[in-house]
């Protein structure tokens, strides 16, 4: 991941847990050990269930074509350590993120990365916040600091807020929100639930050599 050329005020790097959005946020902040990548609808929410299910997920041509936004920034992360990061698995992630910490025996800066949805043809696209993206990545900020890493930046506290605050709420702001109602009207209500879901997997996807296996 390249590093920025000086410091900015909006790289966050005074802080441990850090959060931004897309592509271009990844670039924005910090260089970070560890980057957890939060696209909920649906690239972090179905590997982690496929990778919780043993199998592993290749960061390919397929994978880029379902997830515009969450493959690409996983691999512009690669010089990092990079989880996929959803409501799902956001304990787990935490875990990994804490183990990785331990190997290390020093403080681990991460960066939480919202993937937002990417609106408008290839070549014309604009970044759409996502508020699915919000709450998954709030629960793993979240989870996180219940875990002793805490040390947030403003953006990163504020997720976690919203997830604590709206945590029981997700399932309907899922299905309600723009990117659920995409997949309503595709005949896909039963991904979006799936992926409202919150602590079901015990895994966090780990790229290694472009395929996410368990961390």
């Amino acid at each position: 991941m390249p590093s920025p050329a000086a410091s900015s005020p909006f790289d966050q790097s005074r802080y441990q847990v850090r959060l931004d959005w897309g592509v271009a946020g990844l670039r924005r902040v910090a260089p970070a050990d560890v980057v957890v990548v939060v696209d909920v609808l649906r690239f972090s929410s179905t590997v982690s269930a496929r990778v919780a299910a043993g199998d592993t997920v290749a960061l390919d041509d397929a994978a880029r074509a379902v997830s515009r936004n969450g493959a690409a920034i996983a691999g512009a992360a690669s010089d990092s350590v990079v989880l996929l990061g959803c409501l799902r698995n956001a304990d787990a992630v935490a875990a990994a993120v804490l183990a990785e910490q331990q190997r290390r025996g020093a403080r681990t800066s991460i960066a939480v990365i919202a993937a937002g949805e990417l609106a408008g043809p290839e070549g014309e696209t604009e970044l759409r916040f996502a508020v699915e993206d919000l709450l998954g990545a709030g629960a793993v900020v979240d989870a996180l600091s219940r875990l002793g890493i805490d040390h947030t930046s403003p953006e990163a506290a504020a997720a976690c807020e919203s997830f604590r605050g709206l945590g029981g709420a997700v399932r309907h702001l899922l299905t309600a929100s723009g990117s659920g109602q995409e997949l309503l009207e595709r005949d896909l209500r039963d991904d979006a639930l799936a992926a409202a879901q919150i602590g079901v997997d015990e895994v966090a996807p780990l790229l290694r050599g472009g395929v996410f296996t368990a961390a």
